[in-house]
């Protein structure tokens, strides 16, 4: 196990972060300070680089709290219904009430979405312990069928392009000043699970064994319900759904730095981070100066690197797959 990955994710990030700032279609000119690359870099390129970090450090410590729950390694809000439940309260605020605050929005998205992450839990706490592979089969189930409820309320309503921006795009090429800071919100719900760190590794000791160590988990569960909730509602609002972070990078860590949740959520948050921004910057890159969803590219490289843990056996001290309670 490396003693301290996150510092290595830190370094990775630095970089290509900088990297976000000068790419682009529109140049910043011979210097930075000039009239329309400054306007150029603190409109957009600068928002759209908070944007991904916030992102993808926000869906990843959403993917450990989802997990720690579960008491399972192979889900995430992606995969769980809580995107799809997300865009159901979006949807059904624009299809009754078009000229809602952006509050009300958000306020409904995240009722829908911790809903959502509720009936889920509820569901696999009926499943056979030891059957842990029918947890994200009955997450998937449940997405599809919230994705159905969607996408026909969408056809009937007409508001089919909102729910291809939620669910299917995953992409961060409108995201200007004044158009990502609820993103901030979800990152501010990624530090309230830094805070709760340890009652969250408690609870995936078991509810018995958490309730034995003077541990209310009901509370810590509606705790981790509200963290996963908002999280994915601030981010499927802003940009859309961005596939497999929650799911990849809470596993990978894990696997460098063991079970320690307070010392591997700082680095599954950069770990995270770094992701998603290396496939805006390919996204941007490949079809230069056009664009591809960072979704579409995470939706390859993600699968790949689900693959790999899959294939990949782990170290004994570190188990994959936690049964869930």
């Amino acid at each position: 196990m490396l003693r301290n990955p996150a510092i290595l994710f830190a370094l990775v990030l630095v970089p290509l972060a900088l990297a976000s700032l000068m790419v682009g279609a529109a140049g910043l000119g011979t210097s930075a300070l000039a009239a329309d690359g400054w306007l150029v870099l603190t409109v957009s390129r600068l928002p759209r680089t908070l944007a991904v970090i916030l992102t993808g450090a926000a869906l990843s410590v959403a993917g450990v709290v989802m997990q720690q729950l579960v008491r399972n390694r192979f889900v995430e809000p992606g995969t769980t219904g809580t995107a799809e439940g997300a865009a159901l309260g979006l949807l059904l605020v624009n299809a009754s009430f078009p000229g809602a605050p952006i509050w009300s929005q958000m306020l409904a998205a995240s009722v829908a979405a911790l809903a959502s992450t509720w009936l889920f839990l509820r569901l696999v706490r009926r499943l056979p312990v030891r059957e842990v592979l029918l947890v994200p089969l009955v997450g998937m189930i449940l997405a599809g069928i919230l994705q159905a409820v969607v996408t026909f309320i969408g056809w009937e309503t007409d508001l089919l392009q909102f729910v291809s921006v939620w669910l299917m795009s995953g992409e961060f090429s409108g995201v200007i000043s004044g158009r990502y800071e609820l993103l901030w919100v979800a990152g501010g719900a990624a530090a309230l699970a830094f805070v709760a760190a340890d009652r969250f590794a408690i609870l995936g000791l078991g509810t018995d064994r958490a309730t034995s160590l003077g541990l209310k988990p009901e509370a810590v569960m509606r705790l981790g319900l509200v963290v996963v909730a908002v999280v994915t509602a601030m981010v499927v609002a802003t940009v859309g759904m961005v596939p497999f972070v929650g799911l990849v990078v809470p596993n990978i860590t894990q696997r460098l730095m063991g079970d320690n949740l307070r010392r591997t959520l700082p680095a599954t948050a950069l770990g995270g981070a770094a992701l998603v921004l290396a496939c805006d910057l390919i996204g941007r890159l490949v079809r230069y100066p056009y664009e591809l969803p960072v979704g579409s590219v995470l939706g390859v490289i993600g699968a790949c690197l689900f693959l790999w843990l899959l294939w990949r056996r782990p170290a004994p001290s570190t188990p994959a797959v936690r049964r869930h309670g």
